[in-house]
């Protein structure tokens, strides 16, 4: 007699299916009418679904019971969603971009990452009662990058690309990507000291020496350059075998799209055996893998990528929304309510925006005041916050006196759980409404009412000579480097193409001073705009007689 068969995984496969089916049937007016961030909607998705509402979800169940399991697996999903963010934001930059922007980049990962974490560590010390500046100092590392996944709900959409620019978009994903893996060397100067010399180093030999010679040999020595050479070394790799089997034609259309997910999986695991950072290395492999820029080219308007990355975002914060310790917000030993909600609030303003705001000038990318506000306000804290979190609850776990934590470690413990939890929640739903407020930062006068008001059907879409010129020109490379070397010819721009709309000839780039009835041959007319908007998009520009594409 057929009987229910409510096991575990039939409801998480029905709960997770279930709420992604639902989600994409009206994604697009959440993330593109209403500015939502699917991470902030994923969230409340796995809180309605946990343990702490319809009890769906039961990650303690999963876990066996125990609580190391469950942190455990918390730790693995977040290097495995932070491995693939980190490869793709490495491919999705232009050819040798950290190389050409690097000045750029110092700023804010060196003086601008320092500054971000001395004053978490500050703010945090100021709000926690009876807390060390030294235990103040680990929690603040953990708060210190900047989320490359929350990141993404800002330089990718329609607002992106109407309203911030591409330069700024580059930016910002660079650096999201870069200090992640950065968040190394500033945790573990403070966990090393804290381990020889907190509570009078009970338990362990060698005091501060010790520590910091841990601290440049294992963390900037083993964990942060292995991992930039390992990474670039295996970015490289895989580009000239992707290059040698394309040639040959050995490799079909689904293999070469999903082979940057691979390679993230790869490295991931790799560096993982081996005790390096995993995460520094997919982001400089993923650089290195797209340093000609062929493969970005390549997959340039492929939504492979894209899919499998918005998979991974859905099902890590519905897992942060079930496992985060809600009740711990509320009964603690370590900080009350209201300084916690102080601590959010102070975190968010003063932890970053000052320090971008001082240094905007020096960053080519930051070209108004309003845009280093926002980006000194847009710097979200989410999955990189708990991934190291979770590293240093690992860490700590093994300072021990007798078989038991020592207690300075137990309480930083503690202490993290509840402010890295708390702060990464109070980002992502702050930074999940990020783009009304960077609407406003740009001084766009809608508002989220206004965003879901009807639009007229027969209000015809806007047509952009600029974005057909750039898609001509991909075109044209793509085609180009799709031939034998041989063949290829010298590496040099396609010719500019030109248009014709009405009677008058356009030339991009210049104000079109020529003389409308004059007639050319290699001008693309494209008849009246108001009645062909709808062909626009299948437009293909024309290359000038004369010019070979070769």
């Amino acid at each position: 007699m057929p009987t229910l068969a409510i096991t575990n995984f039939n409801v998480v496969c029905a709960t997770l299916g279930g709420f992604i089916t639902l989600f994409g049937l009206v994604s697009y007016l959440f993330k593109e009418r209403l500015f939502l961030s699917e991470a902030l909607i994923s969230l409340l998705a796995g809180v309605t679904f946990s343990p702490h509402a319809a009890n769906f979800i039961k990650p303690l169940d999963y876990a066996e019971g125990s609580q190391s399991n469950l942190a455990s697996i918390t730790l693995y999903f977040s290097r495995l969603v932070l491995g693939v963010q980190l490869v793709l934001a490495g491919v999705q930059l232009p050819s040798k971009y950290l190389l050409r922007e690097w000045k750029s980049l110092a700023l804010l990962l060196g003086p601008g990452m320092t500054v971000m974490w001395l004053s978490s560590s500050l703010l945090i010390w100021a709000l926690v009662p009876n807390f060390s500046f030294l235990s103040a100092l680990a929690v603040g590392a953990c708060v210190t990058p900047t989320d490359p996944v929350l990141s993404n709900s800002i330089v990718k959409g329609k607002f992106a690309d109407k309203n911030i620019p591409k330069d700024l978009q580059k930016i910002i994903i660079a650096e999201s990507g870069a200090n992640d893996g950065l968040g190394y060397p500033f945790l573990f100067f403070a966990l090393y000291l804290i381990k020889y010399t907190g509570d009078g180093g009970a338990g362990q030999s060698g005091g501060a020496r010790t520590a910091i010679g841990l601290w440049f040999g294992e963390t900037w020595g083993y964990t942060i350059l292995l991992s930039v050479v390992y990474g670039a070394a295996v970015g490289w790799i895989a580009k000239e075998l992707l290059h040698w089997a394309e040639d040959r034609r050995f490799v079909d259309r689904e293999s070469f799209l999903v082979f940057a997910i691979t390679l993230a999986l790869f490295i991931v695991g790799t560096c993982g055996m081996i005790g390096s950072d995993d995460v520094l290395a997919c982001f400089i492999a993923g650089n290195v893998f797209t340093i000609d820029d062929w493969f970005r080219l390549e997959t340039l308007d492929d939504s492979l990528q894209p899919t499998i990355d918005m998979l991974l975002n859905l099902a890590v914060f519905m897992w942060f929304g079930a496992v985060c310790p809600w009740a711990t917000f509320l009964h603690n030993d370590v900080i009350p309510l209201y300084r916690l909600v102080i601590l959010g609030i102070v975190v968010l303003l003063f932890r970053r925006l000052p320090v971008v705001y001082a240094m905007h000038w020096k960053i080519s990318q930051i070209e108004e005041k309003h845009q280093a506000l926002f980006v000194g306000f847009f710097g979200p804290i989410g999955v990189s916050a708990v991934f190291y979190l979770y590293i240093s609850l690992e860490f700590l776990g093994e300072i021990t006196v007798d078989g038991v934590v020592r207690e300075d470690a137990a309480k930083l413990q503690d202490v993290m759980t509840v402010v890295v939890w708390f702060l990464a929640i109070c980002s992502i739903v702050v930074h999940g409404l990020s783009v009304p407020l960077g609407k406003l930062g740009y001084h766009l006068p809608r508002t989220i009412s206004s965003a879901i008001e009807s639009r007229d059907i027969d209000e015809p879409e806007p047509f952009h000579i600029s974005e057909h010129v750039q898609r001509g020109e991909e075109q044209i490379l793509r085609q180009r480097r799709r031939l034998p070397k041989e063949q290829r010819g010298p590496d040099i721009p396609p010719p500019r193409p030109v248009f014709k709309i009405g009677g008058s000839v356009i030339r991009p780039g210049h104000d079109g001073d020529l003389d409308a009835s004059e007639p050319r041959s290699d001008a693309i007319p494209l008849g009246d705009i108001q009645h062909r908007t709808n062909s626009a998009a299948e437009i293909t520009p024309k290359i000038p007689s004369g010019h070979s594409s070769e």
